[in-house]
């Protein structure tokens, strides 16, 4: 009796991200900066010398897809092992096995699917395994394995960080899978261009994410007598998002960007929180949004509120470790703040003034009275010569002059009334009123 694939086993019903899971480095999309022509980690693969090494990047980057890459080119024994479904025991007696080969010469590659999963106790378990080279340890994690490997363990592999594909990768990855006769390529699926953006944008940098998004369109497509037409109302409603054609680089983009920024300075929050859930819905990258709230904090709020620039580092951390949807409410506070909170743009002001002046006078010396002089040399140059260090003076004060002499008086810090501003303008005055007193000749 010949043994049938049920249909739960045969390839064409599979997801559509498993049917293209690419068989070799031709067939890898992303990664570029580590697999591109002469990349160090693609030369290592082909080459089959492969070290202890550890794959980290958010999902649907390839992670996984490589280690069965590797399996695929090398001659060494390769084993594919779960940090969800094993444990002590397990690890041993694969490393007993992995010892046994090692005597008869043979290496054993093992893979680590979610290496972070392992408790200390559990790493621990390869060490000795790795230092001996009874064994290559390939892990793969969404986390930093500088707070979720062991240290000694770590110490011993190669970190390659992958970063979430670009929507140009995307793109070109979905029409792969409609070009491909592991994919849709025995099918004729009319899908605009403009459509296939959509769902890169959607996806965020996740390979697996955009191709089930796709295989969920075409299979809700609109069926006609000589294929599907995918539309953008299928694609609306399998992701259960609207207004999803949006351009990360065109005119939209920065328009809303704009929207946000001058939202905030207009000290309305509704609006800033408004035009913030228009980006993040439309896919737009939360890590963008916060490096724009945290310029904002500074250029536009700055001593007025110090505080400012501390909520909104803390909510690009919060972006950066959690990521979207979660860090949708972190990043909500901070704008919400940056708008009710005083304005002050005396900082940008500042630094405007004084790059203009820095870039006209790039040549003028230091005061040789506040350069270090480290030599004898310097010290016989005058390097450093009539210094006065401020925390010997009773005010902790001196009227030292330490622009050049170009500028000598030159102002470019005026700082306003507005919030805690008003304390460093009148502390300002009561220093420059000191120093006046204070002038030597």
């Amino acid at each position: 009796m010949i043994d049938q694939p049920t249909l739960f086993e045969r390839e064409d019903a599979q997801p559509l991200a498993a049917r293209l899971r690419p068989r070799n480095l031709d067939e890898f999309f992303g990664q570029r900066h580590l697999l591109g022509e002469g990349k160090v980690l693609r030369r290592i693969i082909e080459e089959d010398k492969v070290s202890s090494m550890i794959f980290w990047g958010p999902p649907g980057v390839g992670k996984t897809t490589l280690a069965r890459i590797i399996a695929g080119r090398t001659k060494a024994e390769f084993i594919d092992f779960s940090a969800v479904t094993s444990g002590i025991r397990e690890i041993k007696a694969v490393m007993a096995d992995a010892e046994r080969s090692r005597r008869f010469g043979k290496k054993t590659i093992l893979f680590v699917d979610e290496i972070h999963r392992f408790n200390k106790a559990q790493q621990d378990a390869f060490l000795p395994y790795v230092e001996r080279g009874s064994i290559v340890l390939i892990g793969a994690t969404t986390e930093n394995p500088s707070f979720e490997v062991n240290g000694a363990l770590l110490s011993r592999c190669k970190v390659f960080v992958l970063q979430a594909l670009s929507e140009e990768d995307l793109t070109a990855l979905l029409k792969h899978a409609l070009e491909d006769e592991r994919g849709f390529g025995r099918e004729k699926v009319s899908i605009e261009p403009e459509l296939l953006s959509m769902i890169a944008v959607f996806a965020n940098g996740d390979a697996r994410s955009a191709l089930s998004t796709l295989e969920m369109a075409v299979l809700n497509g609109d069926r006609e007598a000589d294929g599907v037409v995918v539309t953008r109302k299928t694609i609306e409603e399998c992701t259960s998002r609207k207004s999803l054609l949006y351009d990360k680089k065109g005119e939209e983009h920065y328009n809303l960007i704009s929207a946000l920024h001058k939202s905030m300075r207009n000290s309305d929050p509704d609006a800033a929180v408004y035009w913030l859930a228009r980006m993040l819905e439309a896919g737009e990258d939360p890590i963008y949004i916060a490096r724009r709230v945290t310029r904002f904090a500074a250029e536009d709020i700055g001593l007025a509120d110090p505080r400012a620039l501390e909520i909104s580092v803390a909510a690009f951390e919060a972006c950066r470790l959690i990521g979207m949807p979660e860090c949708s409410v972190h990043l909500t506070e901070a704008v919400v703040y940056m708008s009710v909170t005083p304005k002050s743009n005396s900082l940008y002001v500042a630094y405007e003034s004084a790059k203009h002046d820095a870039l006209s006078t790039l040549a003028e010396p230091v005061p040789l009275v506040i350069c270090n002089a480290p030599t004898k040399l310097m010290k016989e140059l005058d390097y450093g010569k009539g210094y006065e260090y401020a925390h010997d003076s009773p005010d902790k004060l001196t009227a030292m002059q330490c622009l050049p002499d170009s500028l000598a008086g030159k102002e470019y810090y005026f700082p306003t009334e507005e919030g805690a501003e008003a304390r460093f303008k009148a502390r300002l005055a009561e220093i420059k009123e000191w120093k006046k007193a204070h002038k030597k000749g």
